[in-house]
């Protein structure tokens, strides 16, 4: 019997063995789904199979994902302790942690790299007993709050605090629905208004207004300065595109179109090019020396918004059903090709407002897009530039609706801060920073100046000024802090 019983016992082993040899051998359903998924007659066997591999691997990360929170050891409890640790918590108490005490705490890492990885504090695992990363995988989240939230501290984020308004510019007679510094400038600042007028100004002091350009009949939507902040092409809702020379200040070329121009971009390598998007659900591709259309690609409904990447071989835009696409664009010729369409998951589809590109961000380790919808939703995009502009959504955040169309902007990327920070405009007549890493409390700071409903945002390139404009006209320069 003793016999029999130790050759059981020996056995058990070995059939648990043979067990996760098997499982480990076997295939992956997830991948069997993915790949088993039929696709019409008509479609791109390359786009399906890329599209078939993105939906294993993100099948396959959820799991790991899991596993790292699992691994780490700590569980909600700590991250909530984490989230509401004191401001000087570092510094206030140095845990030991050998000790039992210490399970309901977040444990700051004290490897020399965790200034970096702590920008990554909430989308990052750490081993607690050896103090490195175990992982830089990062779990999209969504969160909610409104434009009236209070600032999470009592004290504004060192890095976006202000000293004052730096100067005020309410010339226009109209509302300005958008404004934009120079490309690599600090001081040169243009806005447009409802009443078809563009303003170019300076900030330097004595601030002042350099040129005023008139010719358009409706609102202007949009405008983009050329790199050499020479020219600026400008769109309006009276169906043409403009091009002028700021130095004299006159249009030097029309554009007729078909539909109302809603949105514009300069070309950020071949300044010979500029797009823009229109009501007739089309992107045009312009020849600035000769104003003909050199390309154009049709979209599903009307192309609100658009940005390039720092290439100039995509871009990036939004339709007014809310959904963002990535355009692949020849540098060379101008000839444009869809790519891939992100839509949004709302049974209220909005038109999107804001579409704009990083190159880099500490959370994503990479470039990244912010869009805005008029309903308030804020999403944010990890940017795969090697699969021809693919987004992953990162995290989102839900703000109040609104029923103007207001502009959203990354705040400066700083090495020092934990998080993602944006700032919006709101109808509350107030400028917001948010951080959209958070789940709760987003908002950590705000400017109160206006009196009427912010509508368009903007840093210079020096990233110590913010421009802000609203309804009846004003646009205010706020000077930034300086921070060590």
């Amino acid at each position: 019997m003793a016999e029999i019983e130790a050759g059981t016992s020996n056995s058990t082993p070995q059939t648990s063995r043979k067990g996760e040899e098997k499982e480990k051998n076997s295939a992956d359903p997830d991948l069997f789904s993915c790949l088993l998924q039929p696709f019409s007659a008509d479609g791109d066997p390359n786009y399906v199979g890329i599209r078939r591999l993105l939906l294993h691997r993100k099948a396959l990360s959820g799991s790991l994902r899991r596993k790292d929170w699992r691994c780490n050891g700590k569980g909600y409890v700590a991250y909530r302790n984490y989230i509401r640790r004191p401001r000087n918590w570092e510094n206030l108490q140095t845990p030991n942690l050998s000790t039992p005490g210490n399970s309901g705490r977040w444990v700051s890492s004290p490897h020399p790299l965790s200034l970096v990885y702590e920008a990554e504090s909430w989308s990052s695992s750490r081993d607690v007993r050896t103090g490195n990363v175990a992982s830089s995988h990062r779990t999209s989240f969504s969160s909610s709050t409104s434009d009236s939230d209070r600032p999470r501290r009592k004290g504004a984020e060192p890095a976006y605090s202000f000293v004052g308004m730096h100067c005020i510019f309410d010339q226009s007679r109209a509302s300005v629905t958008v404004l934009k510094f120079g490309h690599a400038n600090s001081n040169l600042l243009a806005y447009g208004a409802a009443d078809g007028t563009l303003t170019v100004c300076t900030v330097l002091e004595p601030p002042s207004v350099i040129k005023q350009l008139a010719g358009h009949s409706n609102e202007v939507t949009d405008f983009d300065f050329s790199s050499n902040n020479q020219y600026i092409a400008s769109s309006s809702l009276d169906k043409t595109v403009r091009v002028w020379e700021i130095s004299k200040g006159i249009c030097i070329r029309v554009i007729y179109g078909v539909s109302s121009q809603l949105c514009i971009q300069f070309h950020p390598v071949n300044n010979n090019f500029f797009s823009a998007g229109n009501a007739n659900k089309e992107i045009t591709v312009f020849n600035f020396s000769t104003g003909r259309i050199i390309s154009k690609t049709a979209f599903d409904s009307e192309v609100t918004s658009m940005d390039h990447d720092h290439t100039g071989q995509l871009i990036f835009c939004g339709d007014a059903q809310g959904s963002v696409y990535s355009v692949s664009m020849n540098s060379r010729t101008g000839a444009l090709s869809r790519n891939h369409r992100d839509r949004t998951s709302s049974k209220h589809r909005s038109p999107v407002t804001t579409v704009q590109y990083r190159s880099f961000s500490l959370l994503a380790r990479g470039p990244v897009l912010l869009t805005c919808t008029q309903d308030g939703s804020l999403s944010f995009f990890s940017v795969a530039l090697e699969i021809q502009g693919y987004l992953t959504l990162r995290c989102s955040l839900k703000l109040s609706p609104r029923l103007h169309t207001i502009r959203v902007s990354f705040c400066p990327l700083l090495s020092l801060e934990k998080g993602e920070f944006i700032v919006a405009g709101s109808e509350d007549s107030n400028v917001y920073f948010y951080d959209l890493t958070r789940p709760r409390h987003t908002c950590v700071n705000k400017l109160q100046g206006h009196r009427f409903p912010v509508v368009s945002v903007a840093w210079n390139h020096g990233e110590n000024l913010l421009a802000s404009s609203d309804l009846y006209g004003t646009v205010i320069v706020w000077k930034r802090s300086k921070t060590s």
